[in-house]
Order: structure tokens, then sequence, then C-alpha cells
């Protein structure tokens, strides 16, 4: 444990280092910490802070930057959060009017981009995959069949597949009707289960049509459930922290664009009361290793069916974005709820 007067200096220094983005010096930090310490005194702390791992010294600078261990003691104990303007507050109000599901999900991810300048993501709530009412095949050409999925929604989604060979009418009616006989009334990622062990003892040309069918049609239903909506991707590359490195903003593009390890480090949030905050390597995911991210649980009727979150560098203020995060949340949750 820190004693006082470490925290205080750590707090001083992170504070500054966040406003200003560059190193902080003893000098600085004797000005601005109100503690009557010679800057004697305030090396030999930092240097105390920066054996146990909570600063380090960039090799071309005198002064100081937190780790990421430094922002988690930060985070956990020493941040004062800013209540919201009413500005603020009032934006965030505004824009979380109880409507079409979907359009309240997006303003919220609009409103965390515009709110905090990085990028804002929303998990959309969790539903369950449409149950299957009826699977056809229409052959188009050779080696090229329409897959049509009939779902009990009433929902009718095409995928074309690419076959190896033609196949007749009579075979294409016979992949269908046993397809249908296995399908009816289930989700596709519980058909594949349920069928796969059939499939092998088919003839080999027909379980490669239905396991293709298969394929496709899991991917359908995967596409028409948006798994997060993300805004102000672009903001990200005007963080000087970030866009000094081309690779690592692309890798940090294409996870954006993967969805599901975003997703996936979202939902660690469901479970957990308020907002959580994910820093550098604490996510798991490489090409957020120099970003963090502040995320919290949304709910519909008193259950947890979503996350919200910011995206962006760990040079953030976190005490206004926590917040913001926070309120946010609360919000989405009451529009949802009255929908």
């Amino acid at each position: 444990m820190l004693d006082r007067r470490s925290q205080s200096l750590l707090k001083t220094l992170i504070e500054n280092y966040i406003a200003d983005g560059q190193p902080v010096g003893s000098r600085t930090l004797a000005k601005r910490s109100n503690l009557e310490l010679s800057p004697a005194t305030i090396r030999n702390v930092m240097s105390d802070l920066e054996e146990m791992g909570y600063i380090t010294s960039p090799h071309t600078s005198a002064g100081r930057i937190p780790t990421p261990l430094g922002y988690r003691l930060f985070i956990d104990s020493l941040l004062t959060v800013r209540p919201l303007t009413n500005t603020d507050l009032s934006e965030i109000q505004g824009a979380m009017q109880p409507d079409q599901p979907q359009r309240v999900i997006s303003q919220a991810s609009q409103l965390l981009s515009q709110l905090t300048s990085f990028a804002g993501v929303v998990v959309a709530p969790r539903r369950q995959q449409p149950r299957i009412r009826q699977i056809e095949f229409l052959s188009l050409s050779e080696k090229r069949i329409l897959l049509i999925i009939v779902t009990e929604n009433g929902d009718v989604q095409n995928r074309i597949l690419f076959t190896q060979r033609n196949h007749t009418p009579s075979e294409l009616v016979f992949a269908a009707n046993y397809l249908n006989q296995n399908c009816v009334g289930l989700e596709f990622n519980q058909i594949r289960s349920r069928v796969v062990e059939e499939l092998r003892q088919l003839r080999v040309d027909m379980s490669d049509l239905m396991a293709a069918a298969l394929d496709a049609g899991n991917q359908v239903m995967a596409d028409t459930a948006d798994q997060y909506v993300i805004s102000g991707e672009r903001n990200l590359l005007g963080v000087e922290d970030l866009a000094s490195n081309m690779t690592r903003i692309r890798r940090l593009f294409d996870l954006f664009e993967q969805k599901t390890h975003l997703a996936q480090l979202l939902a660690l949030s469901d479970d957990a009361e308020g907002v959580q905050v994910f820093i550098g390597d604490e996510s798991g995911i490489a090409p957020l290793d120099e970003c963090s991210v502040v995320a919290a649980p949304y709910e519909v009727d008193g259950h947890v069916v979503g996350s919200i979150g910011v995206i962006g560098p760990t040079r953030m203020a976190y005490e206004r974005v926590i917040p913001i995060v926070d309120i946010t949340a609360k919000l989405l949750s009451s529009a949802l709820s009255a929908y």
C-alpha cells in the first residue's frame, strides 16, 4: 500500500499527464501537488513509484508517465469522478427517448462518441436465433443453387450456394425434405449437432450439399442480428497516442470489423455492477494493448441484455468518460424498458 504522500503525487502526476500528454517532472509536481516537499524529496518518491511499477520514464525525458498498473491504482483508489454538466446530461436525456429499439441503440453509440471524442460501442440486446419453419432449394444454373430459409416469425432469407456438381430437381427435393424433417422448430446452431452423424451416412455428394446449406444458413442467421453498433472509429485517427503507429491503428480497425472479440470483451461487464474499466492488455485482446475500454451493462425490465462502452487511449479523462458511460447505460435501460 502507498502512503498518502505517494498517493497524492501519483494522482497529481497522472492527472497532469492526462491533461498535457507530456512526461511529468519533479518540478511540475512540486508546483501542482500542494505538498510542501522539495524537488529532491519528490524525486525520491517518484523513484520508489517507478520501482513498484506505477510509473516509468521515457528514454527521451527526465519526466515520468503512468504505466497500466499506475492507471489501475488511479482508477480504483484515487480518481475523483466529475459530475456531468447540465449540457451533457440534457443531450443524453434528449436522445434516449423510448422509440424504436435499434434507433435508441444507434443514438447511444453516437452520443458516447460525440461526448468523449472516442469510439462509442453498444452491444445490441441478445436475442435467440429464429427457429426454422421451412428450407427449400432452387436450381439457378449449373452448380448454383438458391437456398431459401423461412423462419417461424415469417422472415425469408436467401443465400446462393456454389456446388461441386449439378444436382437434379429430385435431389434438391430430397435434400430439402431431409433437412425439413430434422430442422423444423430448431435454430441453425442446434441443427448441426443433431444431424452431423446422419450426414456422414448419406451419399458424400448429397451430404456436402446439405452441410454447405447448414453453414450458409447459420451465417445468414448470424448476419441478420447486428452484434453491436459502433460510432466514431475515425475519431481514433486523431488521437496522437494511437495514430502515431499506423500498424496498431490497422489492427484496431480490423478488430472493429470482426465484432466477435469486442462483443465478448464488453460482455464481461454484464455480470458487474456499474462501470468497468479495462486498461491495455487487461482486455486480453492484442489490438487494445494501447487502449482503455470503459464499459457498463444495460437492462430491460431488470434483466441485463447488453453492454455499452467507450474505446480510447489509455491517456483519457476517466473522470469524465466514466460518468458519461454510466448515465448513458442507465438512460438506455429506461428507454428500452419503456418501449
